[in-house]
């Protein structure tokens, strides 16, 4: 099979894997398979590991990297857009071109052409020209739902004239936009899901449909954290994130639907799986086929119930304090201690019984800023 112009440049890239790594994160440094460095902008640091060697996809591949602080992952073409600040696909293609010293292809745009509409390349289009969400709407459209800690949100980002169609034969709008990116168990982006936003209002822009997700998603989840023993999953961004704010150690996955909550894949070190449940009919649904799966496998699966529909109208009704309180009671003793003493001992919150303030976490990690003036994309 060919492959695109960006699959066969990230294959390329990452048989110079240590030499990419050189190059553009020279703060770093090689400790056996891995390099080692702080984050994709070079700062010193362990935290963001690139692997050296391995096969040339799946599981272990050379060149994949991952963020422990952020939980970003992705390949090196990823690494390059990020590092370089690179807003478009041709743009990061180029410097991959570049650094490989290989020549640009003629004609180029006629030869690549569109990305098929809704697949896998269309969604890593869009999010290679995507940027992050510190400062911009959809940070301000995230803490209008009482999600304040937005520390380690690599799987956000923001793209200021994302093209909205309500169908095939409908008009072409140009809307801001919510982008997150749905990655597989190794960490490979296999789509992205899209909510609209209204500038004006802050909210969730006037269209007729407000999320939609295109790429290969059965299976897969925006994630939050890498899950090894014990990992929390359930339907929502906001629902998810919602928990994050009394419990942000804890690795958690939304699958974006109650279909795709039920046939989410599992890591193989999992131990525990605790299941965010919306309190409707496809959400508990839902729920018992995914604890069923994951029993069958040997996982321990509890469930997590909201005191209303969601966690997050729990969150932005109740308080983050009592959102605490009734978690505390749905977890594992050892989990209690685990993720969610730090949230108790912090602070006056009431010491997580009755109502309480939002958390008033810290924002993005600042880094190195995207540009704002993304272009508009069709994908």
């Amino acid at each position: 099979m060919m492959l695109s112009p960006a699959a066969d440049l990230a294959h390329r890239l990452a048989h110079h894997a240590e030499a990419v790594c050189r190059h553009y994160l020279s703060n770093g440094r090689k400790e056996g398979r891995y390099w080692l460095v702080g984050d994709v902008f070079n700062t010193p640091g362990r935290s963001l590991f690139v692997r050296l060697t391995g096969p040339t996809s799946g599981k272990g591949a050379a060149g994949k990297w991952t963020d422990a602080a952020t939980g970003e992952h992705g390949d090196l073409l990823d690494l390059i857009a990020l590092s370089q600040d690179l807003d478009s696909l041709k743009d990061t293609l180029d410097e991959a071109r570049r650094f490989l010293s290989l020549p640009r292809p003629v004609r180029e745009a006629q030869r690549v052409g569109p990305a098929p509409q809704g697949s896998p390349e269309a969604a890593r289009r869009l999010w290679a020209i995507s940027q992050s969400i510190a400062g911009t709407l959809a940070e301000a459209y995230l803490r209008s739902r009482g999600i304040m800690d937005l520390r380690n949100v690599g799987a956000l980002r923001f793209h200021p004239r994302c093209y909205y169609r309500a169908d095939d034969e409908g008009p072409t709008e140009t809307w801001p936009a919510l982008i997150a990116s749905v990655r597989d168990l190794d960490g490979t982006l296999t789509g992205v899901h899209r909510t609209w936003l209204d500038p004006t209002t802050r909210d969730k822009a006037p269209v007729a449909t407000q999320r939609k997700a295109m790429g290969d998603l059965l299976g897969h989840a925006v994630r939050f954290g890498t899950a090894l023993d014990i990992m929390a999953a359930g339907e929502g961004i906001e629902t998810m994130l919602s928990l994050r704010q009394v419990m942000p150690e804890l690795p958690m996955a939304a699958a974006l639907s109650a279909n795709h909550l039920a046939a989410l894949l599992l890591p193989s070190t999992l131990r525990r799986l605790y299941i965010a449940r919306d309190d409707d009919p496809a959400g508990h649904r839902a729920t018992a086929r995914l604890t069923e799966r994951a029993e069958a496998a040997g996982i321990e699966a509890l469930t997590l119930t909201p005191a209303l529909g969601d966690f997050n109208e729990d969150l932005r009704t109740l308080g983050a304090g009592a959102l605490a309180a009734a978690l505390r009671v749905q977890l594992a003793p050892a989990d209690v201690d685990r993720f969610l003493a730090a949230f108790i001992a912090a602070g006056d919150r009431e010491k997580a019984v009755g109502p309480a303030s939002p958390v008033t976490g810290g924002s993005v990690a600042a880094g190195s800023e995207r540009r704002e003036r993304a272009p508009p994309t069709a994908f």
